[in-house]
């Protein structure tokens, strides 16, 4: 994850842009008129929907994102671009047709559930000046992006012609380009590095009922064959993914709570493309697009997701890697602003030789509050409080093994012979200390909201444990 956080790709999104209105609100009756729902409006909000969801997902990861789009001379248009600009996406590729009408999906939800939407939309094919003025902005752009995305809405800006185009202009560039598509008939996305269908578009696709992993396998390596790609992707909703490569990977998922799939495959494409484009393998970047759809559909509405929602899902619902548990001061303070409604633990050691204590102990901090960080002691920090034979272990042994406690949420060193800067900067909620400390003072106890100490396992020390083997 913190080799995401690093890069800022730029990656350039083709498709159809849109805007998605919600009016929410609350039903208490029905009407007198009609055996219909009165929904009692309370607000009302405007998101970038179809392609723009894509573009916004891939600034929400922060990448540079550029726009190929067509939309109409109207209001719609107006508010769309706007929006567009003020999200930070290039939008000098976004053409304007005459007489184009710019979509926009309105939706009415009461107490979370949809009502009735009803659209105001083009959906006849772009003009050939529309696919001409694209097509030079394009061949313009290709040179300077990593990757490029096609989210095909079936809503004309991704005609034969110009996908075809532009899928043979981007191999021909060696650039990866990734394909969320529409409708039962894919030819035109032959050549693209990869597709992304959902279960049921992949069933219309290649005519085959996907009822279990058997059919599902056979859709998938049908799709790779036919259209001569690097890989496929069948999106399964609340159920995780399939990978087709060489060989077939089905990945499951937990969501928190199903809320609305609406805009998971543009959460899936812009994930599965910014990995990609920051040189993670296949493998790696359809687990990372897995876990982000997973957070989104546990969202209402279209949605997006960043590193630190991400990240909370993993260590909420996956077995996370230890590795991904160490983190810098710099890191970690990311990770809290983020993370503010969350009750903090802090606690610190050395934890030279991990026993029976420590993990006790570690699991009751835990329980006090949602993360628990792990301040731990430099070697040469050890060394200067407990003298040159001390520690046993380097703290690369000692910080993986806190990290691979489900307890602990997170390690960062320290270099101080007190975790005083540390506490300074995390700021915990709450700190917690051996009940040693009974009636000393504690370090960091006047910026921690609460102290609270916690009793050792008599008998279980790192000191004790050295002695017993000196002793055999």
């Amino acid at each position: 994850m913190d080799k995401l956080r690093t890069y800022r790709p730029n990656i350039l999104v083709i498709g159809d842009v849109m805007l998605d209105h919600y009016l929410w609100g609350k039903c208490e009756r029905i009407s007198p008129e009609a055996p219909v729902q009165v929904v009692d409006i309370q607000k009302e909000s405007t998101v970038l929907g179809g392609a723009g969801n894509v573009v916004n997902n891939l600034l929400s990861l922060g990448a540079n994102v550029g726009v190929l789009s067509v939309v109409g001379q109207d209001e719609n248009a107006e508010e769309l671009v706007r929006m567009l600009e003020i999200s930070g996406a290039d939008v000098g590729g976004i053409v304007r047709e005459v007489g184009r009408k710019t979509g926009k999906k309105s939706r009415v939800i009461a107490s979370h559930q949809h009502v009735v939407r009803y659209d105001s939309e083009s959906k006849e094919p772009i003009s050939q000046t529309s696919i001409e003025a694209l097509v030079s902005h394009y061949e313009k752009m290709l040179p300077h992006v990593d990757l490029v995305l096609l989210s095909d809405y079936g809503k004309g800006v991704l005609t034969e012609a110009l996908t075809c185009h532009v899928i043979a202009l981007a191999r021909a560039k060696s650039k990866l380009i990734l394909v969320d598509p529409k409708g039962d008939d894919y030819r035109k996305y032959a050549g693209a590095t990869l597709v992304t269908p959902n279960k049921k578009e992949a069933s219309l696709a290649t005519k085959i009922a996907i009822v279990d992993d058997e059919s599902l396998q056979k859709a998938g390596m049908l799709l790779k064959e036919r259209l001569n790609l690097e890989y496929a992707v069948i999106t399964l909703s609340e159920d995780g993914m399939a990978l087709f490569g060489e060989t077939f990977m089905k990945m499951p998922t937990v969501a928190r709570e199903v809320y609305d799939v609406t805009g998971a495959g543009d959460t899936v494409l812009a994930a599965l493309g910014y990995a990609l484009a920051c040189d993670l393998s296949i493998q790696e970047a359809a687990s990372f697009a897995n876990k982000a759809a997973a957070v989104v559909v546990g969202k209402l509405g279209s949605a997006t997701v960043n590193f630190d929602e991400i990240e909370a899902y993993e260590h909420t619902f996956c077995r996370t890697s230890a590795q991904s548990k160490l983190k810098t001061k710099e890191q970690i303070l990311r990770i809290l602003a983020e993370q503010k409604h969350r009750t903090i633990v802090f606690t610190n050691g050395c934890f030279d030789i991990l026993h029976v204590g420590h993990v006790k102990y570690l699991e009751v901090a835990k329980s006090f509050g949602d993360m628990l960080i792990v301040g731990l002691n430099s070697d040469a920090s050890i060394q200067r409080l407990k003298g040159k034979s001390r520690p046993i272990n380097p703290w690369e042994d000692r910080a993986y093994l806190l990290a691979g406690l489900e307890s602990v949420s997170y390690v960062v060193l320290f270099e101080e012979d007190t975790p005083l800067e540390l506490i300074a900067a995390i700021k915990p909620d709450i700190l917690v200390k051996g009940a040693d400390y009974e009636g000393k003072e504690v370090v960091g106890s006047d910026i921690a909201k609460e102290v609270r100490l916690v009793s050792f396992i008599e008998g279980k020390s790192t000191t004790k444990t050295i002695e017993r083997i000196r002793n055999a």
